[in-house]
């Protein structure tokens, strides 16, 4: 190589250890509010009853609309725990997205499906709805069966039929515990200007489900599934809890999230010419917002309320990360006119730079970074300085970052009871830096080729369902 080339690598080296400074700091600020935000909450929470809360202020009706593809594995047990949900008027609508397995049959010998007439309330374009059938023995229970048109389309499918002024979007493979729409819906009682709210999720994986509710918390014995317990932490307890304190919220997750329903229609509902329709709608809510001037708020309640099922293979895996990845640059660039824009207040200039710089353009950053740090260092050209300030910032700041998402986890929610189990995601905070991270960077990279050429698609998401306990063996 060329002096001019190592020059350049040079200069590129230094360019990556801004970059980790940079996201590394992010966190440890959004670390430091979500520190004060989960406090006071917790505080709150024990001074506050939330059925008192639900009774004085009165319970809004709400429908539940969960979408299913292929979902023959999981959907039984996910309806189940919908049904043993703590709230006093609420439906479910689940929207069957043309599976080709078992989903429908399953579900319909499970809960005695029957043709029924219900009448659309809205017009959003979707694929054609076959028919509409309703549980025998659970009245409040509906199966919408459509054609195939993916999860936004079935989404917008759900709101046609939705009669509730608040609809919670999840997904069908989730559990959520027995309280968390009277958790969720909070917000939308104390706040006239909540558009929408959205939960914690949890990994379902290694946890027991007895008639759909979680009953035995554990870690899973799959270490990919270990580390994306301690990636959820992160991400929401340090991550998401810390932009809500902000109030720059970017992102709710699509398995699990609280709506007006009326400011979803005004905005066209759900786009189906993304993969991230979850991201893409919070974006367009808040710039429909700013642009009209209407008060909002986009609220994050960090109470652990859906328990998800996490890939467990490398391959089902990658193609998930890489779907994020589209979506998260779908997303940010159909609305980058936000960026930096003071109009679009915090999330403008705060928010939308983090996502759009640090998330979205950093993985190419990221893996470059490993790459160009391994070639000068076995050239023997390294700066040892600067090489030992991207190991301190890389991978040992990080993992302090990790290790405190863990801390915030047990100062709030102690979800884990083992000990064998926090001491295994303490480990794993340090393990992770050597290979998953590297991974995860290379998939979000093929993610951000995937997404330049346009290339639509969920891909194949394998499930494997939950571990059930009988009813002999929970005697």
């Amino acid at each position: 190589m060329s002096e001019l080339l190592w020059d350049v690598v040079g200069v590129f080296n230094w360019v990556v250890l801004v970059y980790f400074v940079l996201l590394n700091g992010v966190y440890l600020a959004t670390s430091i509010f979500a520190f004060g935000a989960l406090k006071r909450y917790s505080l709150r929470l024990r001074s506050l009853d939330l059925t008192d809360l639900i009774t004085s202020a009165g319970a809004p009706p709400i429908s539940l609309i969960a979408p299913a593809y292929n979902e023959e594995v999981t959907c039984v047990e996910s309806v189940r725990s919908l049904l043993t949900i703590e709230y006093p008027d609420y439906e479910i609508l689940v929207v069957n997205d043309g599976s080709t397995d078992r989903t429908v049959e399953r579900l319909t010998e499970a809960f005695e499906f029957e043709p029924a007439t219900r009448i659309p309330t809205a017009a959003l374009a979707t694929a054609g709805v076959n028919r509409v059938l309703r549980s025998r023995t659970h009245p409040s229970l509906w199966l919408i069966d459509k054609e195939n048109g993916g999860k936004a389309d079935a989404l917008n499918a759900g709101l046609n039929y939705c009669y509730t002024p608040f609809f919670c979007a999840m997904d069908a493979d989730s559990i959520l515990e027995p309280q968390a729409l009277i958790r969720i819906v909070r917000p939308f009682l104390e706040d006239a200007s909540t558009v929408a709210a959205g939960g914690i999720l949890r990994i379902a994986n290694g946890c027991t489900v007895e008639r759909g509710r979680i009953v035995e918390v554990a870690l899973p014995n799959n270490l990919l599934a270990q580390f994306q317990v301690l990636e959820y932490l992160r991400v929401f307890l340090a991550g998401r809890m810390g932009w809500a304190a902000l109030d720059a919220t970017l992102i709710i997750s699509g398995a699990f999230g609280m709506f007006r329903r009326s400011s979803v229609v005004d905005v066209g509902g759900y786009a189906t010419d993304t993969v991230g329709e979850d991201m893409e709608l919070i974006v367009r809510l808040h710039r429909h917002g700013y642009e009209n001037g209407t008060p909002h708020r986009i609220h994050f309640v960090p109470d652990p309320v859906a328990w998800t099922e996490c890939p467990e293979s490398l391959g089902v895996l990658a193609r998930q990360r890489d779907r994020w990845q589209r979506g998260l640059f779908q997303s940010l660039t159909r609305h980058k006119r936000m960026l930096l824009n003071p109009k679009y207040g915090r999330v403008g200039l705060l928010a939308f730079p983090y996502f759009f710089f640090l998330e979205m353009l950093g993985p190419v950053i990221e893996l470059g970074g490993y790459l160009s740090f391994t070639a000068t260092i076995i050239a023997g050209r390294a700066d040892w300085v600067v090489v030992a300030a991207f190991l301190a910032v890389a991978i040992i700041f990080g993992g302090v970052l990790s290790l405190s998402a863990v801390a915030l986890e047990e100062l709030s929610f102690r979800r884990y009871p083992r000990l064998a189990d926090l001491l295994k995601l303490f480990v794993l905070a340090g393990l992770e830096n050597f290979g998953f991270r590297q991974m995860n960077a290379w998939w979000r990279v093929k993610g951000t080729v995937s997404a330049v050429r346009g290339i639509q698609g969920w891909g194949k998401m394998t499930r494997k369902g939950f571990e059930v306990q009988t009813d002999e063996e929970a005697a």
